[in-house]
């Protein structure tokens, strides 16, 4: 469900039976007492928007959806690259159906944000993920 988010599954060990929204919740506390380099593994756990489709899960195939064209793609190669240089961790974003090409001007509008913006905003995209893949159907 987390990505293999090193840290949230012994935290939610005991969440089965809550809802998705206080599994969330208590995902967020967990998050909340975890240093910066731990928080950073959670988003580095997450895989690569434009990854190799066959590195991916089967959920995170289903929400990236086909793969890109050659232009596309190589231009988001380029602006993860730019990004995990700056900030130093994988861009996050909650992909709601959008292409790959619509990714595009989102991940470079947040290069222009400051660290520790783009910080909390790729845990709160984490979150929003791990929200919808909670409440969809398998």
């Amino acid at each position: 469900m987390f990505e293999r988010a090193p840290g949230l599954a012994a935290a939610l060990r005991q969440a089965g039976k809550d809802t998705p929204r206080a599994i969330i919740a208590k995902a967020r506390r967990a998050l909340e007492g975890m240093t910066e380099a731990e928080q950073i593994a959670v988003l580095n756990a997450h895989p690569r928007i434009g990854a190799d489709p066959t590195s991916l899960s089967q959920r995170s195939r289903r929400e990236q959806g086909h793969a890109a064209d050659a232009t596309t793609g190589r231009e988001l190669a380029s602006l993860n690259d730019a990004y995990e240089k700056k900030f130093g961790f994988r861009f996050v974003v909650f992909v709601a159906g959008r292409s790959k090409q619509e990714i595009v001007p989102v991940l470079r509008a947040r290069l222009a944000n400051t660290r520790e913006t783009e910080l909390r905003a790729g845990l709160d995209e984490f979150f929003a993920i791990s929200l919808d893949r909670l409440e969809r159907p398998r």
